[in-house]
């Protein structure tokens, strides 16, 4: 079997001539130039089968990621209970105690499109009506978002179900348009059916990319036109990825948009660091989406 050519930037020679000297695959193409999955920052183990040992056939069925965890893991819930263990890496930056991970649990639905995707639960505040179903930006997982995950359900008093897409993280599969719309819909049901959560106390949120599965559930076929549901559009008026003017456009043609948040100066990575972008959040969801 010959040797693979040269790559350069995860192409081959040949697909790089193939995109620029003759008319693209545009499945394969749009997918590289798309999406950008990092290097796993956490493990998932599956509970232990009662009566196992740790070195039983079965214990422990782990998840790709390639560093032991930082804090220590929590113990294996009962088997029945379903619920995995969740191990995270360094390069997971983990900023909280072993208290704050004990309250994120981890575990694994599958999509229509037989992937199997990696789920995350954040109990920030149980007594909440609101739960996020957060879809992460590009180039991050669950391991990368988690601490996130938790300061931000903390401070506007909501939990946060997030997942990651097909090819992510702990997630199986290839990154895909149609696997975003595919592991959004199983991520739906997990949080639907695992945590009896009703459609009128799920907050869609879009972060980044997270935008497509996220508008594509909203309206549930063509885009935000069709969104009938209360919708807050938040952009930075520096974004140096994704320009101004996309979420403005977006904002127009929204039929039920609330007042918008345009953030002065912020880009593509660091809007969440501005003050306004917290109380617009809170603001949201404590007087407009109550009263819909």
């Amino acid at each position: 079997m010959p040797e693979p050519g040269p790559r350069m930037s995860g192409f081959s020679l040949g697909e790089l001539c193939w995109l620029f000297c003759c008319p693209p695959c545009p499945s394969r193409i749009a997918a590289k130039l798309a999406f950008l999955p990092p290097e796993p920052t956490y493990t998932v183990l599956a509970p232990e089968p009662r009566g196992a040992g740790p070195g039983a056939p079965g214990a422990a069925a782990a998840a790709p990621a390639p560093a032991p965890a930082a804090p220590a893991a929590p113990a294996a819930p009962p088997a029945e209970d379903g619920a995995c263990s969740l191990h995270l890496s360094e390069r997971a930056d983990w900023q909280y105690s072993q208290r704050e991970l004990d309250a994120v649990e981890v575990f694994f639905s599958r999509t229509a499109r037989d992937t199997r995707l990696g789920c995350m639960f954040v109990r920030c505040a149980p007594a909440s009506r609101y739960t996020l179903l957060f879809s992460h930006g590009n180039a991050v997982d669950l391991g990368q978002m988690c601490s996130f995950y938790i300061g931000l359900g903390s401070r506007i008093n909501c939990n946060v179900f997030s997942y990651d897409y097909s090819g992510y993280g702990a997630s199986s599969g290839r990154p895909s348009e149609k696997n975003l719309y595919a592991d959004i819909d199983a991520a739906w049901q997990a949080l639907r059916t695992r945590y009896g959560v009703s459609p009128e106390n799920i907050i869609l949120y879009g972060q980044s990319i997270g935008t497509v599965p996220t508008v594509d559930l909203a309206s549930s076929i063509d885009k935000i036109s069709k969104v009938t549901s209360p919708v807050l559009v938040i952009h930075g008026t520096e974004d140096e990825v994704i320009d101004f003017s996309h979420g403005l456009a977006m904002y127009e043609r929204c039929p039920r948009a609330v007042e918008p948040l345009w953030v002065e100066g912020a880009g593509h990575n660091d809007i969440e660091l501005y003050a306004q972008y917290l109380e617009r959040l809170k603001q949201f969801i404590s007087h407009e989406l109550p009263n819909s």
